[in-house]
């Protein structure tokens, strides 16, 4: 064979993978954040791996907001969070609908970092997955400082829009849109968080 021949039929070979290669090869993709995550379909994985659930101010599990629907159910992991990096295979939190049986499936994922730490270190707002994400300032339902964060509905549809942060087709208490089982029944809220304690670090971020 001969050597030159070689040598241009493999640097033509390696300039066509070179040039198929896909611009997002750092992994900061919806399918790598899929592929990362599937294992928290199930929260008891999610719980290994060090997410722990949280509330707002008033105690409350499940967030909703009348008229738009709802986030679910957050599980927060406080090291990534304090971290304030940004990495699609990573979330801070991996959000969860309560099924009308009372069990959690998993929905979103939603990926938060402080203001105050990343303005420090960033001249631009966050962003990810051609993104940009949304500011929380402080004084917020949950207590805490101004937070950046992006839900990225991967696990179920969002007909409001896969980065919203609101999904109609969401709810709390098994009903899109309803958080009576968070405000009104303790009984069955309860009975549907299964004996869940929230083991959030009160100086880590908690989602929107």
């Amino acid at each position: 064979m001969n050597v030159n021949y070689g040598i241009s039929v493999a640097l033509a070979t390696l300039a066509l993978l070179t040039a198929t290669v896909p611009a997002s090869a750092d992994g900061n993709t919806l399918t790598n954040a899929r592929d990362a995550t599937a294992a928290f379909n199930n929260q008891a994985s999610a719980q290994a791996a060090g997410y722990d659930l949280l509330t707002d101010a008033d105690g409350l599990a499940c967030i909703d907001m009348p008229g738009q629907g709802a986030m679910g159910v957050h599980y927060v992991k406080g090291a990534l969070v304090q971290a304030g990096t940004i990495d699609a295979a990573r979330p801070q939190a991996v959000v969860y609908e309560v099924q009308p049986d009372g069990q959690l499936g998993l929905v979103a994922l939603e990926y938060v970092v402080l203001q105050a730490a990343w303005d420090g270190a960033h001249p631009a707002p966050p962003e990810l997955f051609g993104e940009k994400f949304t500011l929380t300032p402080a004084g917020n339902r949950y207590g805490l400082p101004a937070f950046y964060a992006l839900h990225a509905w991967i696990w179920k549809h969002n007909p409001s829009g896969m980065f919203s942060s609101w999904n109609p087709l969401v709810g709390c208490g098994g009903a899109p849109g309803g958080n009576a089982a968070t405000e009104e029944d303790p009984d069955m809220v309860a009975a549907q968080m299964q004996g869940f304690n929230c083991a959030m670090p009160m100086d880590a971020a908690r989602p929107d």
